[in-house]
């Protein structure tokens, strides 16, 4: 496992390109690794054919360790060595049991699976969540499937050949029956899924019994479909708790006129986009809250034990939905760039963010986050913080509204403004309510005078 950004202590095997005895190419990719929210695909790091894996797909183990093994010595064409074979003839005849449960052809052992006595833990129970989906989808009882995994394990290929080998197929009627008899004995709601039952005559229920099944509904009450959760969607999870188990969260919510902003992007807008540069109002509320974290300190900071960390650069946090979760890649230094730059390092890290080309150290590192649910037309919301920091900055959707305004005369009337909510949850342990509302404050008084 490689050291894939100085905040990475650990990954998760996602994916393995390659099976053992294949032969691969330097830089080719053997396997795709996830850590924390960004995948990332790992080189071969030389040509070679690729003698044994060691890490199943869904575990997840530390920076350095040995992912597998790579025989950089061997040459394309040549037979690589005999325990690695895949033909039935290289393998030693199966008792019919066992054949029944791996099919056709048995596949490479893993290290310490060759048949020699192991010290290995019994992991052959312990399930990776490629291979419950597999399992879930096609309806297999994975105690019924043979582990050629560590210790046992059962992995995706077993499952594949047991579908393969038809036993899935013929568990299926025989697993079945019984499983569905019982159902109607404890509720005569519940009936087997098929074709509906041809109409009895009237007083036909008498004959069948117990057996009788009164009509269901369209829609079965009680009708579910369960899915593993992805890693990401496992990792923001644990993260999202963590973080509500952790800080002490309040929420604090101002209302700003972006009459001045709307103009200004007006303005801007088309040249910007000239130099490739969309400019969007996140830019201006971040160029706005970069402004303010200068001067509010506290709340650029980090919680560590009974300290507060107060950090020099502004590294701000953008918020990016994905079809599969939620990532926050992170802009470096942010207080360096204008609002140009920021517009630019923002659609760059959105569009890197969604086409899965972001590094893992592009994620680490933030000091304050804004998210922007604002986008899909939520108008309030109160957003968890992104540990360890100590708040984060919701923009929510510019909504025209009917507003009471004052001239320099002081006389009132209303109009009409492109008005938004700015939503900022932040971690009482580290500021109080007063702090927290003069930094909101500032944010929107620097939009509402942008540009004046």
């Amino acid at each position: 496992m490689p050291q894939m950004g100085v905040s990475v202590a650990e990954g998760t095997i996602v994916e393995w390109r390659k099976r053992a005895g294949d032969w691969v190419e330097a830089d080719e990719t053997l396997a795709v690794v996830t850590t924390d929210k960004v995948d990332v695909e790992i080189p071969a790091p030389a040509s070679g054919r690729l003698e044994r894996i060691l890490v199943e797909e869904g575990d997840t183990v530390d920076v350095g360790t040995q992912l597998a093994a790579l025989d950089s010595g061997a040459r394309p064409g040549e037979a690589h060595p005999e325990e690695h074979r895949e033909e039935p003839a290289a393998e030693p005849e199966a008792a019919p049991e066992t054949a029944a449960h791996t099919g056709a052809g048995a596949e490479e052992p893993e290290a310490g699976s060759n048949g020699a006595p192991t010290d290995e833990l019994d992991r052959s129970r312990f399930y990776s969540p490629v291979v419950r989906r597999i399992a879930d989808k096609h309806g297999i009882d994975l105690d019924r499937v043979e582990g050629t995994g560590i210790g046992g394990r059962v992995r995706k290929r077993d499952v594949l050949a047991f579908i393969e080998s038809g036993a899935a197929a013929e568990a299926a009627p025989a697993e079945g029956a019984p499983a569905a008899k019982q159902l109607h004995t404890e509720s005569p709601y519940i009936r087997e899924a098929g074709p509906e039952p041809a109409a009895s005559p009237a007083g036909d229920g008498d004959a069948r019994g117990d057996e009788a099944v009164m009509p269901a509904p369209a829609a079965e009450a009680g009708a579910e479909r369960r899915e593993p959760m992805s890693i990401m969607r496992q990792r923001i999870a644990e993260h999202m708790t963590g973080s509500r188990q952790t800080a002490a969260h309040c929420t604090t919510i101002v209302e700003a006129d972006l009459s001045r902003v709307v103009a200004s992007r007006r303005q801007l807008k088309e040249t910007m986009a000239q130099r490739g540069v969309p400019l969007t109002y996140l830019a201006f509320v971040a160029a706005a809250t970069v402004a303010e974290l200068q001067r509010h300190p506290i709340l650029n900071a980090s919680v560590d034990g009974d300290e507060i960390v107060y950090h020099d650069d502004v590294n701000l946090g953008i918020a990016v939905a994905l079809d599969q979760g939620l990532i926050v890649p992170v802009i470096k230094r942010a207080q360096r760039l204008s609002l140009e730059g920021l517009a630019a390092e923002i659609g760059d890290l959105a569009e890197r963010a969604r086409s899965g080309r972001l590094e893992p150290d592009d994620v680490h590192g933030g000091t304050f986050t804004i998210t922007n649910p604002g986008q899909f037309g939520a108008v309030l919301a109160t957003p968890i913080i992104n540990q360890p920091q100590v708040a984060i900055l919701d923009l929510e959707a510019v909504v025209k509204r009917p507003v009471v305004v004052t001239d320099e005369n002081g006389n009132d009337s209303i109009s009409i403004r492109p008005m938004t909510y700015l939503c900022m949850s932040w971690d009482h342990r580290a500021l109080d309510g007063a702090e927290a509302a003069r930094f909101c404050a500032d944010v929107k008084q620097r939009l509402e005078r942008w540009g004046g």
